[in-house]
């Protein structure tokens, strides 16, 4: 962390806020919250200027119904779940994995999609289900899993998908009058497969200015830099890709075209959110067979529970952590109501965490 160029930033920013009404600025990246906590940025920033946490955190957006179907996959077929750690912490209406996994069932943490075919080809007497979460960033290495089961043959490996795109969300939360959302500052992971140009519309669309950033607290301030610039002066608002040395224009054409050619697109239910048009990733038809709900059949007969859990409010970025009646009372990480306190990545964890006050 370069202290001087850090220094120079915020007294510029400070400068150019200090006739200035409240800027809110939106970063839709869990790994961008989690950094802007860690480096205490807003504790830098001038009182008027408000960064608020979108729905960044692919756990925390993970409908109740997926958990619900994982579970009931689980015990109806006696599957093997593989996960990534935190998906197993999330509840659905009828318990979580964690639970499953303490009464004895078979679920393991992975820590790469690719392990599955190792794993499948040792395990060859028992089906694996792969919880398959994530947004435009992990959608490769998924789609890259499900091509090498194919071509190796597995007949017993399987995917229970929930993989989201951030374009639709953004859209809803900009279709919104409640937040005023000035500027976005948009996640380097997910532009360095799809492209900067694919966050285009942001400017061409709301007339917001929105920045590519990385997740160093220079880039992160740099970010907000260009954001406040652009806001303050009465100019065209633009989208400036500030991660050059990670995102090109366009994007990995490998990785896009590992989604296109394993994936389609289809409506997608939010937790908390709801159906938004357009914001899932869902297996097509040519690899339907390492689908599981195509393998197997469940009822899913998922019913929503109320535990006066602000979790949708917080993810819109209508609300913040602190403002939930039940945020550090009785929801804690050691024992979270909602999934924006399960996952590292979590705007509730992470204000919990490092105690953020503004």
């Amino acid at each position: 962390m370069d202290k001087k160029i850090i220094k120079r930033l915020i007294d510029e920013i400070n400068f150019m806020t200090t006739q200035t009404q409240e800027i809110k600025i939106m970063e839709v990246c869990g790994t961008h919250t989690k950094n802007i906590a860690m480096s205490g940025i807003k504790s830098l920033l001038p009182p008027n200027i408000k960064l608020i946490s979108g729905p960044g955190c692919p756990v925390c957006v993970s409908e109740e119904s997926y958990i619900d179907n994982a579970i009931e996959i689980l015990r109806k077929y006696n599957v093997i779940i593989a996960s990534f750690g935190d998906m197993i912490r999330v509840s659905g209406t009828n318990g979580n994995l964690l639970d499953e996994k303490a009464k004895g069932e078979d679920i393991r943490i992975i820590y790469s999609p690719l392990e599955l075919i190792e794993m499948a080809e040792q395990i060859k007497n028992k089906n694996i289900v792969f919880l398959g979460v994530g947004f435009e960033t992990t959608a490769p290495v998924i789609a890259l899993t499900i091509k090498k089961a194919a071509e190796r043959k597995i007949n017993n490996l399987f995917f229970l998908t929930s993989l989201k795109l951030m374009p639709p969300i953004l859209h809803y939360i900009m279709g919104q009058t409640i937040n005023n959302i000035d500027g976005f500052i948009c996640p380097g992971h997910v532009a360095s497969v799809t492209g900067s140009e694919y966050f285009r519309f942001i400017e061409e669309e709301y007339y917001l200015p929105a920045a590519v950033c990385g997740f160093e607290a220079e880039d992160i301030l740099i970010g907000i830099h260009n954001l406040v610039k652009q806001i303050t002066q009465k100019e065209n608002k633009k989208l400036n890709n500030l991660y050059t040395r990670c995102v090109k224009s366009n994007g990995n054409p490998i990785a896009k075209k590992l989604i296109n050619e394993v994936f389609k697109v289809s409506d997608g239910e939010w937790r908390g959110i709801g159906i938004v048009k357009g914001s899932s990733l869902n297996i097509n038809e040519n690899y339907k067979k390492y689908d599981a709900l195509n393998a197997f059949k469940i009822e899913n007969k998922s019913f929503k529970i109320n535990t006066n859990c602000q979790c949708k409010e917080v993810l819109l970025g209508n609300k913040i952590p602190k403002e939930c009646n039940l945020f550090g009372k009785i929801c804690n990480p050691f024992k979270p109501y909602g999934p924006c306190m399960v996952s590292s990545e979590g705007t509730c964890f992470i204000a919990y965490r490092y105690k953020e006050e503004v």
